[in-house]
């Protein structure tokens, strides 16, 4: 099974990403606008269309407010298994860490999951610059 960690620094404070992080459904507003362009939710689950013009149905698995930490499966023809966590931690009054891990199977797909949360990654850090 491959695994994909993403620990990402942003200059914000932690309850602020979080708070984007858990608005489940608007992910293309909040969280990483333009790497995603439309966000739907459906039930527990939110249909996600990204720039590339790929759409995924993301379930929401948990919410857990007390640890700030979120996690979501996909599942379709081309995913076997696929879950993901995001987890908010602050580092000071201003600063955060976003840790995303992925694991998923076929290991074939990894390369471009992988680079699919590189941009995702560059729109986060779009969503919340660094303070002037």
């Amino acid at each position: 099974m491959a695994s994909i960690q993403n620990d990402i620094r942003l200059d914000a404070p932690a309850h602020a990403v979080w708070d984007a992080v858990r608005d489940f459904g608007a992910l293309h507003q909040r969280l990483v606008p333009g790497f995603v362009t439309a966000c739907t939710r459906d039930g527990d689950a939110r249909i996600v269309t990204f720039a590339n013009g790929s759409v995924a149905r993301e379930v929401l698995v948990d919410c857990d407010e007390a640890r700030r930490r979120l996690v979501y499966a996909i599942s379709n023809e081309r995913l076997r298994h696929y879950s993901a966590s995001v987890q908010v931690i602050a580092e000071d009054e201003r600063k955060c860490r976003l840790v995303w891990i992925i694991d998923l199977l076929p290991n074939e797909l990894a390369p471009y999951v992988q680079g699919q949360t590189k941009e995702a990654v560059a729109a986060m850090h779009r969503a919340f610059p660094p303070a002037t």
